[in-house]
């Protein structure tokens, strides 16, 4: 099973943008009564959310107190959400929900201060694909075949259709 290597972009990123902490204090003074327990709790959180992205999935961790640390695998990943209020395309920061077959109306992991939140949803779209692919791929299925086609060909005229409106 070999995978594609992972762009040098997505594998530098190990921490969310600057600009998250704006939002989170935006955000604690909004919470008005509650911005002393508010603050610290998104200061800490900012200042120990790691990111880390390898062949096998997403590692995200947090936390002083309580450490919480999540690994995705990609094959795992059913659904990606991209979420952002007002302040949030302001600041141009926005949330990837990623969600996986477990059963959960919420996401699984919510990656926080990406840079390009477009360019990573897109990587993840592959990854999660890929995955799927290989699989497929494995097996002797005409059916897996024929679905293998008409997907290239559905990127294939997605691909026209987005060149003609530029």
């Amino acid at each position: 099973m070999s995978t594609a290597p992972i762009p040098p972009h997505i594998m530098a990123i190990e921490r969310p943008r600057e600009s998250l902490m704006t939002y989170y204090v935006l955000q604690a003074i909004a919470a008005n009564v509650a911005l002393p327990f508010v603050l610290p709790y998104l200061y800490f959180r900012f200042h120990t959310m790691r990111y880390r992205f390898d062949t096998d999935g997403i590692h995200m961790k947090w936390g002083i107190i309580f450490r919480r640390e999540v690994l995705l695998n990609y094959s795992r990943i059913q659904d990606i959400h991209l979420r952002s209020n007002l302040i949030e395309r302001w600041l141009r920061l926005a949330r990837i929900e990623i969600q996986t077959a477990s059963g959960s109306a919420s996401a699984n992991m919510t990656l926080e201060g990406m840079e390009d939140p477009e360019g990573m949803r897109d990587f993840l779209y592959s990854r999660m694909r890929g995955t799927r692919e290989e699989k497929a791929g494995t097996a002797d299925d005409p059916l897996a075949a024929v679905m293998h086609e008409i997907a290239g060909e559905l990127r294939e005229i997605r691909a026209l259709v987005e060149r003609s409106r530029a």
